[in-house]
């Protein structure tokens, strides 16, 4: 069955949404980030909590690790963390607070073998932020492009101990349109490691469906912050 991972997107250590990924449509959520906490984990089909440091994103580095660190603490559920995480300290540091999961994106995407050698080391605790307009492939908090496809970045990942890949289509980001399903699906056709939906996902309409394609889990952003949404989740 497919899980859900509510996302907490941080600036300033306030509960924010972004449109595409454009820092300028930013957008305080009603729930603070520990309200918000205490609500999803309620739900028997949320099965983590995916938080961002998106300052850290831009800014190639931790911006809000010391409030993230007081977030683990307060929740019982495990806790995945993405924004600015390109060093090996860093992991050690996040999971040393109690993270399960970290997500690598620019550094893993810009250098290969230092995602392996992460891999290799933390086995199982590391994800792939892939993140794409498109099929090309965007880094640096979606401001720059690799020049490689999504395809070419999930079979050189086949090769090493990821613990998923999760897939983001930018342009379906905080627009709840829904999630770029068909690609979604051919990465989880692709990929050795179980692929995450992020980006638009808007209604357990749209979680059932990715389940039926054999997704992983999804991330739920803007929509999470609904009461409709949740009306149907168990």
């Amino acid at each position: 069955m497919i899980e859900i991972w509510p996302a907490i997107d941080l600036i300033h250590s306030k509960s924010v949404r972004l449109t595409e990924g454009d820092y300028g449509t930013s957008t305080e959520m009603e729930r603070t980030p520990e309200e918000a906490i205490a609500f999803y984990s309620g739900f028997s089909m949320v099965k983590r909590i995916h938080i961002v440091d998106l300052m850290g994103a831009l800014k190639k580095g931790p911006e809000e690790s010391e409030f993230i660190r007081g977030l683990i603490k307060k929740c019982p559920l495990p806790v995945e963390i993405g924004g600015g995480i390109r060093s090996r300290e860093i992991i050690e540091s996040y999971l040393e607070a109690g993270a399960s999961y970290l997500i690598v994106g620019t550094k893993g995407l810009k250098e290969p073998e230092w995602l392996a050698e992460m891999a290799n080391a933390f086995p199982g605790k590391i994800y792939l932020g892939l993140d794409a307009r498109e099929e090309m492939v965007s880094v640096n908090g979606w401001t720059e492009e690799t020049g490689e496809t999504i395809y070419e970045v999930v079979e050189r990942s086949n090769k090493i101990p990821l613990g998923g890949i999760i897939f983001t289509d930018i342009s379906k980001d905080g627009r709840m349109s829904g999630p770029n399903f068909e690609l979604t699906a051919k990465l989880s056709r692709l990929s050795v490691h179980p692929v995450t939906a992020s980006g638009g996902v808007r209604s357990m309409d749209d979680i059932m469906r990715l389940d039926a394609l054999g997704v992983h889990a999804a991330i739920v952003g803007k929509a999470a912050n609904t009461p409709e949404f949740w009306r149907d989740v168990k």
